[in-house]
């Protein structure tokens, strides 16, 4: 006899926001058997208690997870189960990046009018100017922009520039050839970060501003296409122009401050001025840095996922580092060359 408790295929279908079909569908994939089975009619049963797996596997299909991973889910540790779901999110990401890019290019294709060349660049300086900027990104589904490459063409320069309100990072470039026009728009990131290993491997690469993409031509003729995001870009100049003098400049070595990091990877990082001196302030204790320091004994602490990839793609061998206080945004760049500029924020101070 059925257990009165159990419930038929229809209400067990209804309560789990599944259909029958797929209930039997997945009891014969065997991910979600039912607790009983008549034998005479082949009715199924299912108990509550089956409810939170139900819910589980509708999620799980939801997400695109394939039923050989989703049987694995059900009898794997529940960290190895969180594994499959960041796998499975990390696919389908790759996978939507992937779709962006080829609509990019069917667009591209569907004809722009005639796209306006901008300049011809070495391809593997280009690609690391892209790599140096996007670490300065973010993924902000209310500001998207923020995960965008503003590229300003002009007859001498190009330059990228990128945001994520608590850094901003700038790149200039002097093109092999002058640009021929003035031209300004914002990449998307993912499209942009997508393209740097085939920038590495060209020679040359021409820069082709269309309507909804910037085009990229390989010295074989393969084009490869970002696509222009149509939000607009944080008024950069304005935050870099209102910036008060500086009142401190550190000068140290890039190489012995990345270390002295590297070896306790701290939340938050002091930088200490004192007699002319600068000081690394790390938990239980300090490095004192070879360079020099100007202004006013001062200590300013910065969140170390804000201050290391600044630091890491500085350019040269050399740092300087010019403060403004702890409400103000201090400004990295290489000492020698400053066509690589960051801004990083100060954050509180670490002790009670």
């Amino acid at each position: 006899m059925t257990d009165p408790e159990l419930m038929s295929i229809g209400a067990f279908a209804k309560l789990a926001g599944l259909t029958a079909s797929a209930l039997r569908f997945y009891d014969d994939a065997d991910v979600l058997r039912p607790e009983q089975v008549d034998p005479l009619t082949g009715y199924r049963f299912y108990s509550e208690s089956q409810l939170v797996r139900a819910s589980q596997l509708r999620r799980l299909r939801e997400i695109g997870m394939p039923l050989p991973d989703i049987a694995r889910f059900f009898t794997v540790s529940a960290q190895d189960a969180a594994r499959l779901i960041d796998d499975q999110v990390a696919k389908v990401a790759a996978e939507a990046i992937g779709v962006q890019r080829t609509a990019a290019a069917l667009k591209a294709s569907l004809g722009e009018g005639a796209c306006l060349n901008l300049c011809v660049l070495p391809g593997p300086v280009l690609a690391t100017a892209v790599d140096q900027v996007l670490a300065t990104t973010v993924r902000d589904a209310e500001v998207p922009v923020l995960g965008g490459v503003r590229l300003e063409a002009d007859p001498d320069a190009i330059s990228l520039t990128t945001t994520d309100r608590y850094r901003l990072a700038t790149r200039t470039l002097v093109p092999s050839r002058p640009s021929a026009a003035s031209w300004a728009g914002t990449l998307a990131g993912d499209d942009l970060q997508a393209t740097t290993s085939r920038l590495r491997r060209t020679l040359m690469v021409t820069l082709e501003a269309g309507e909804r993409t910037l085009g990229f031509r390989m010295v074989d003729g393969a084009v490869m296409h970002c696509r222009l995001l149509t939000e607009g870009f944080p008024d950069y100049r304005l935050l870099i122009g209102s910036l008060p003098a500086a009142t401190h400049r550190v000068t140290v070595d890039k190489q012995q401050i990345l270390k002295a990091l590297e070896q306790q990877a701290p939340e938050k990082v002091g930088l200490r001025v004192a007699g002319g001196r600068p000081t690394v302030l790390l938990p239980g204790s300090t490095v004192d840095l070879d360079g020099t320091a100007t202004g006013p004994d001062l200590t300013l602490w910065f969140e170390l996922t804000t201050l290391y990839p600044a630091l890491s793609h500085a350019l040269g061998s050399d740092l300087m580092v010019d403060l403004r206080g702890p409400d103000q945004p201090a400004t990295i760049r290489s000492a020698n060359d400053g066509d690589l500029t960051t801004l990083v924020m100060p954050c509180r101070d670490p002790a009670p």
